[in-house]
């Protein structure tokens, strides 16, 4: 288990490090998209290039951002009794969940978006529109986001696994957001001070 847990936190590690990437790409993103509709409406004019680039952008914080979104918990979940499970219900059903359903779906998507990934990347594959990018190096971000999926999928299963094990200790499973936004709830309640009569 122990070395099972090492590779956790090496996929762990990998995908935080691409997530800060996918950061400071999220802030391209506004930029470039900003920039696109000042042009576009100030200047009365229009480059595809931007345009793709914006698009591109968009595409890839979502595929390359999955993983980490995984790792942090932050997907929506639309099960309305998993929050009133027990945490090691919780845990099973996690575990469950991506050894049945993550992992081959994962799988089944990698094997079918590598060969046309890798196509578009041997035929260097190019946007129909004038002045527009190549579509090859967006098209292997599809297999690749799904394969830090897959990895993020494997580390979590070996958590789990190590949950129910003994080996690291039992956890709610609340995602970082709902966590903060409980925290401000608390600090927004203790800062009100009751009404004084008369006011």
């Amino acid at each position: 288990m122990k070395a099972l847990l090492g590779l956790s936190r090496f996929i762990d590690g990998l995908n935080a490090g691409v997530n800060r990437v996918v950061i400071w790409m999220v802030l391209l993103s506004v930029l470039v998209a900003a920039g696109n509709a000042i042009v576009r409406y100030a200047l009365n004019s229009s480059s595809n290039t931007w345009l793709e680039l914006q698009w591109f952008m968009f595409a890839a914080i979502f595929l390359l951002g999955a993983s980490y979104t995984l790792q942090k918990n932050g997907h929506v979940r639309v099960d309305v009794l998993y929050s009133k499970y027990p945490p090691r219900v919780q845990v099973w059903v996690d575990m469950l969940g991506a050894l049945l359903f993550l992992i081959p779906t994962c799988v089944i998507i990698l094997m079918t978006t590598w060969p046309w990934a890798m196509n578009s990347f041997n035929i260097r594959e190019m946007s129909p529109d004038a002045g527009g990018l190549p579509y090859w190096p967006i098209k292997l971000v599809l297999p690749l986001g799904i394969f830090l999926l897959l990895l993020q999928a494997v580390s979590e299963v070996i958590k789990r696994m190590a949950m129910l094990s003994g080996h690291l200790p039992m956890t709610e499973y609340v995602s970082e957001v709902e966590e903060e936004i409980a925290e401000i709830k608390e600090a927004v309640v203790e800062n009100v001070e009751p009404k004084k009569e008369g006011n």
